[in-house]
């Protein structure tokens, strides 16, 4: 398929530029796949299609602070390092400004010198290795250095930082929020599980590139991003009784696709079941795919042209998916990340 099959017209109104008031009071647009069916509901309503024993399949990664302003220490020159990847202890792969004047061997101070980077290399794409002097705890002086980045469609400063962190989000590893689980509220959460819906986390650190539009007219010609990813036995475990009794497992997020689908093994029963463990997925999904754990999927609305845009086309079916957005965009959806939400079926 071609790239251009994947665009769509959005007036930029749609764009949601703040948390609506109450995260689970959302819209949701439910698409059912077995009878190429729309409908509309809240996120609330998700309770009315799941059954006990369904498996919420949740992220539970954290937005850093990751967008550190600083002076240079030499002229006192404003300056900026924006962290991607952390390489190794007190190193990370980084964006900085202004490029040009960044380079190899320049130091930026923050907070009066209680964090010191010094560009130590360069890599392709304009990217930096980053070193970073310290004493304490790195993760706690990024709280008082850093700043949680909002999305580049986002032209709104954020008055509650943490309505970009859902509110399973525990350890701090990635640069943008799995947004699908920004809808749930702990009531909700809980109302879910006495029903009889279980819950099962992965983690899978949500990088910068899943911003990037596709640039190849040719789908099967783009470099998909990597990002990091873990499913512990627990979980695993969780998923894999899911499967073998029959039920449905639920992606809470084109990020939690990504962690199962990578995850997938066939078991002795020839049914696919998931393998704890980790590492780096660039598991790239786009229609012709063939899902392997995932039977339903909770998202958001996503960016023309984009890799998520062809995971859940592959998902749901390129057409299907296209008269969905349509629909939305007739009746005032809310869009991408602050956005309303979508359910598969």
């Amino acid at each position: 398929m071609k790239t251009s099959d994947f665009n769509y017209c959005l007036p930029a109104e749609l764009i949601a530029q703040k948390p609506i008031e109450s995260r689970d009071s959302s819209r949701l647009i439910v698409v059912d796949r077995g009878v190429n069916k729309i409908e509309h509901k809240t996120f609330r309503d998700i309770a009315e299609f799941l059954q006990a024993g369904d498996c919420l399949v949740i992220n539970d990664t954290r937005v850093l602070p990751a967008r550190l302003k600083g002076v240079k220490d030499k002229t006192g020159g404003k300056a900026e390092i924006f962290l991607l990847t952390e390489l190794k202890e007190g190193r990370w792969e980084a964006l900085v400004k202004p490029g040009r004047r960044l380079q190899p061997g320049t130091k930026v101070i923050f907070k009066d010198g209680i964090l010191i980077g010094e560009i130590e290399g360069r890599l392709s794409g304009g990217k930096r290795i980053v070193r970073f002097e310290y004493e304490g705890n790195f993760k706690e002086i990024l709280k008082k250095v850093g700043e949680v980045p909002l999305p580049p469609y986002v032209h709104r400063s954020l008055k509650e930082p943490e309505r970009y962190q859902t509110i399973y989000s525990k350890e701090e590893k990635s640069v943008a929020a799995p947004t699908a689980g920004l809808h749930f509220t702990p009531v909700f959460m809980d109302e879910l599980k006495e029903k009889g819906v279980r819950f099962a986390t992965v983690t899978l650190e949500v990088g910068l590139d899943t911003f990037r539009p596709v640039k190849t007219e040719n789908i099967e010609e783009h470099e998909i991003h990597k990002e990091r990813f873990k499913l512990t036995e627990e979980s695993a475990d969780i998923i894999n009784k899911t499967i073998l009794k029959g039920k449905r497992v639920v992606a809470v997020g084109t990020t939690s696709v990504r962690v199962l689908e990578s995850s997938a093994i066939q078991s002795q029963k020839k049914k696919y079941v998931v393998k704890a463990g980790g590492g780096v997925t660039d598991l790239f999904i786009y229609p012709g795919y063939e899902f392997k754990i995932v039977d339903a999927l909770i998202t958001n609305f996503h960016l023309p042209k984009s890799t998520l845009l062809m995971l859940v086309s592959a998902f749901a079916g390129h057409d299907l998916i296209m008269r969905a957005y349509k629909e939305a965009i007739d009746k005032k959806y809310r869009f991408f990340s602050f956005g309303d939400a979508m359910l598969i079926i």
